[in-house]
């Protein structure tokens, strides 16, 4: 059984944003803070937090959307997509790291926190292992933008997962970035961009099932 629902967080600035919940009935095995696609917390980044904390972990997924538009929640079709990539143009990256370093702070009352990041989260989850100290694990999946931020440097364990497929991220740029940080994790998949997401075309169950697995045990590892 799992408890969620959505509270309101409050950023070191002032900003006050939602932040969907899912907590586990039972021990908690530490903190993960799930962030968003470019597509805002819907149904999909829901049914990922619930995934976590059916896996024992206090899942918060911030809304990173809410200072330029609040409860964004969209699909995927390609007016979507379009409608995400000028929202994702309109958020800087400092303010969000603001508001996942205070999701990071509420995760922290169930004790140890990770992060996770899907897409444009993926980047968000990477550059949060660089910037918010208090984290003990970051987990980026096909993060764009990530490729281009090779010379941050984590202080946190990082997996990333790429898909050999996905001509968002060239492999070269993987291979680069996985020369600058020899010392994290990285893993690639016979699929495309996007293939956690079951309500997309790209979605690669097979992929996805492995991906989650290392995912799981990764923080396992560091944060229970």
């Amino acid at each position: 059984m799992i408890d969620n629902d959505t509270t309101v967080l409050t950023a070191s600035d002032g900003h006050e944003f939602a932040a969907y919940m899912a907590k586990p009935d039972g021990p908690v095995r530490g903190a993960i803070v799930v962030v968003q696609e470019i597509f805002g917390v819907n149904s999909h980044i829901r049914s990922v937090a619930d995934g976590f904390a059916a896996d024992g972990f206090f899942a918060i997924a911030p809304s990173l959307f809410d200072r330029i538009r609040p409860n964004v929640q969209m699909g995927y079709t390609p007016e979507d997509i379009q409608t995400g990539i000028q929202l994702k143009d309109q958020q800087d990256l400092e303010k969000a790291m603001l508001d996942c370093a205070a999701a990071v702070r509420e995760g922290q009352k169930a004790g140890k926190v990770g992060i996770v990041g899907y897409c444009w989260g993926g980047a968000i989850a990477w550059a949060s292992a660089a910037h918010i100290p208090a984290l003990g694990a970051a987990v980026s999946y096909y993060g764009g933008g990530t490729t281009e931020m090779a010379d941050l440097q984590p202080q946190c364990p990082v997996l990333f997962h790429y898909g050999e497929l996905d001509q968002k991220i060239p492999l070269d740029g993987v291979a680069k970035l996985q020369a600058a940080h020899p010392d994290q994790a990285f893993h690639l998949y016979k699929a495309d961009h996007g293939f956690n997401c079951d309500q997309r075309g790209s979605f690669d169950a097979q992929a996805a099932r492995l991906a989650r697995e290392r995912t799981v045990t990764f923080f396992a590892q560091h944060l229970d």
